[in-house]
């Protein structure tokens, strides 16, 4: 049965306080700026505590799990980097409530990237070495790194950010798209910080997956406000080729919606699963989407609002870059891996149940 579109008042609430900063109901008319996204980052995080965590279960109203996407997918549409920053923030406190119950105040941020030719090593209570693609590196408060022990195994540290021996390079980053982000290098010299959690936690824990379903929740946002864009010039000028663009776009968006329906109902219903298929294949679904979005809207309405519609050329851009947190040919390969398996899993009981009969 099809999920409920209707918002939430806690949705109408951040909407109507972000629309108080920026003076506007429309995202299209919003001159973005670093002060605004650190008014609006500001705002949000005033709402942190209300915003459910993944797996909250359902209400009357539905799932919260669907709630929180829906707060992404707003703040993407208005703007990837602060949606890139709030998401990270978001997660971080999950992350916390699920392996810690840490009592988090300020602004966080998950650095999980690895990589670095001198990673960073956890010793006697002190971070040293180096973590890359740290997004909102001069803004946060505390950030949740990932290191990797003596026996190989992932283990998360947390790091108060104001302190000494921190040292942040932005150089490295040179993207166009999410340009804004404050996407750094960290090097940690001698720094105060403290194990989170228990050695793979922060890997094995069921909400690993859970907020790799919000990074495709901000993929969503940010599609259906450029595709807005379509709608809006049909409107405005009916054309057989334009309605015919409109035709595509709404309807893989509306199929991509309608698995985010289902998914976040499975998180809520079934919250004991971490429900990695259904997750890989929500966000490589997303990512098709979103690239078709991209593509379908540029064919549809030429280069005009590339070059004369700001919003739209930053969202434009900033999404070509954030969609290829995505893994690629990685994600396609381990979904057919596990579809084998469940296939196998089904194969194996008495009525011999096959995956995509209806």
């Amino acid at each position: 049965m099809r999920q409920s579109a209707t918002k939430h008042h806690l949705l109408s609430e951040i909407r109507a306080a972000v629309a108080e900063i920026t003076t506007e109901k429309d995202a299209k008319n919003v001159l973005m700026t670093d002060e605004l996204r650190h008014s609006v980052l500001n705002t949000l995080i005033g709402f942190s505590d209300r915003i459910p965590h993944p797996a909250s279960g359902m209400v009357n109203s539905g799932s919260k799990t669907l709630l929180r996407w829906q707060i992404l997918a707003f703040v993407a549409g208005l703007d990837l980097t602060i949606a890139k920053w709030f998401e990270s923030h978001l997660d971080a406190l999950s992350i916390l409530h699920e392996v810690d119950d840490v009592k988090a105040q300020g602004l966080w941020a998950v650095w999980a990237a690895e990589g670095h030719s001198d990673p960073i090593r956890f010793d006697n209570g002190k971070i040293f070495g180096n973590k890359a693609w740290c997004s909102g590196a001069n803004l946060v408060d505390f950030g949740l790194l990932t290191y990797r022990d003596a026996a190989g195994k992932s283990q998360l540290v947390m790091v108060n950010m104001a302190q000494s021996g921190i040292a942040i390079d932005n150089s490295p980053w040179q993207a166009v798209g999410m340009q804004a982000t404050d996407t750094a290098t960290i090097q940690f010299d001698g720094v105060a910080a403290r194990l989170v959690g228990t050695a793979n936690a922060y890997l094995d824990r069921v909400g690993f997956w859970y907020g790799a379903a919000g990074v495709a929740a901000c993929w969503f946002g940010a599609a259906t406000s450029l595709a807005d864009y379509l709608i809006t010039a049909y409107q405005k000028k009916p054309h057989d080729y334009k309605a015919m663009y409109l035709g595509q776009l709404a309807t893989a968006l509306s199929t991509n919606q309608q698995y985010f329906y289902y998914v976040a109902n499975l998180i809520d219903t079934k919250p004991d699963s971490n429900h990695e298929l259904s997750i890989r294949q929500l966000r490589a679904n997303t990512e098709q989407v979103a690239r078709q979005v991209l593509d379908t809207v540029g064919q549809a309405l030429g280069a005009a609002p590339f070059c004369t519609q700001a919003h739209f050329a930053r969202l434009s851009a900033d999404l070509s870059v954030f969609i290829r947190q995505s893994h690629g040919a990685f994600d396609w390969q381990n979904i057919g891996e596990l579809t084998a398996k469940l296939q196998k899993e089904l194969s194996s009981k008495q009525d011999q149940e096959r995956l995509w009969q209806l």
